[in-house]
Order: C-alpha cells, then sequence, then structure tokens
C-alpha cells in the first residue's frame, strides 16, 4: 500500500507542475496532502493473549507460554494500575496481554519482565502485600452501600438487584416469584404473631 500511494504522490505532483487552473491547482493540492498523511505503515493487528497462568505470593507473576519471543521486538508498557505486553513477529504473529485495570496497584520502575526460550515471566511488585483474588480489578457489587442517610432498604433493594443481573436463570426465577409473591401478599407475613 506504501509503494501505491508513492506512486499517486508522484503522479499528482507531476500533475499539480502542468496544471494551469486555480481550482484544478486546489484540488491537486489538497489530494496531495490527503495522501501525505496516510499512514507509511499499516496498523498492526495483535492476538489477545487470554490463556496464561499466575502466582501471587508477595509479588505477582504471569507466565506466558510462548516459544520465539525476541527481546528486542517487545513493548512493555506498566503503570500503577495496568499492564499492556506486546509480543511482535512471534511465529510470524503479534501477540498482546493487556490488563487495562489490575486487582490492586503496582510499583511499575520494580516491575520486570523476563525473556526465556518457552516462555515469558513478568514480576509484578505490588505497592501493598495485600493478597490478590484476581489479576484483574473487580467492583465488590455484593457488598451493601452503608450510606447513613440514605434508606436502609435500598440498600437490600440493591443487593437483590445486583443477585438478579448477576446470577443465573435459576436465581433470576427465584428472585422474580419472591417478588411477585410479596407484592401479591401470597407470602405469609412472618411477623405476624409478635406483636
Amino acid at each position: 500500500m506504501a509503494e501505491e500511494v508513492a506512486l499517486d504522490l508522484e503522479e499528482l505532483r507531476h500533475i499539480q507542475s502542468i496544471a494551469k487552473r486555480p481550482r484544478i491547482l486546489n484540488l491537486i493540492s489538497s489530494e496531495i496532502s490527503n495522501l501525505e498523511k496516510v499512514p507509511s505503515t499499516p496498523a498492526l493487528n495483535y492476538v489477545t493473549l487470554g490463556s496464561f497462568s499466575w502466582s501471587n505470593t508477595d509479588k505477582v507473576k504471569i507466565y506466558i507460554f510462548l516459544e520465539g519471543v525476541d527481546r528486542e521486538k517487545m513493548e512493555t508498557e506498566i503503570k500503577p494500575t495496568s499492564i499492556d505486553i506486546k509480543l511482535h513477529d512471534v511465529q510470524g504473529k503479534n501477540y498482546r496481554c493487556a490488563i487495562p485495570k489490575l486487582h490492586k496497584q503496582i510499583v511499575p520502575e520494580k516491575c520486570k519482565v523476563l525473556v526465556k526460550p518457552t516462555r515469558v515471566v513478568i514480576t509484578l511488585i505490588k505497592a501493598s502485600k495485600e493478597n490478590w483474588l484476581d489479576l484483574h480489578f473487580k467492583e465488590d457489587k455484593l457488598k451493601p452501600n452503608l450510606d447513613k442517610e440514605k434508606d436502609p432498604m435500598a440498600g437490600i433493594m440493591d443487593l437483590m438487584k445486583n443477585m438478579y443481573n448477576e446470577g443465573d436463570e435459576e436465581m433470576k426465577r427465584t428472585i422474580a416469584k419472591a417478588w411477585t409473591d410479596a407484592r401479591s401478599g401470597k407470602t405469609a407475613d412472618p411477623l405476624r404473631g409478635f406483636n
């Protein structure tokens, strides 16, 4: 594609040199300008590395099992809450391992990436010594909101909504039935005899 763009530019410049009419010169100049903005290298396509293993001790290690990785053809971007590892031209393909929001913060300047013949080992140094349950950050949706100003029943309703939204079909049916029964008065009041 880059060769085609170069040939088009050459021809347009030749036409521009012989053109006389102002409108034609303006059109040709505009097209030359557009073609000069076309990137000469095509965008790289990446295969997402969704399968890897990891360990959690005082530091987190991510193991990517892939042969033929060249350290010189690797891009690493390690930030306090994310990592992005790009492996170029590994057996003719480009691979990427990206975690946009890590479970907890890390110390980027202390992290390391080690390339071995059959794998890549990424060592992440934790900012705090807490145990990681996962590599990815996950909001605790089941934790009720303890806002003092809010109605106490609202927290329970939020919890039920989250259970419904995150649950499987059986959970949804159970919650929907309980809700319908309670609204229609089909369930007995458990506090009836305690007045």
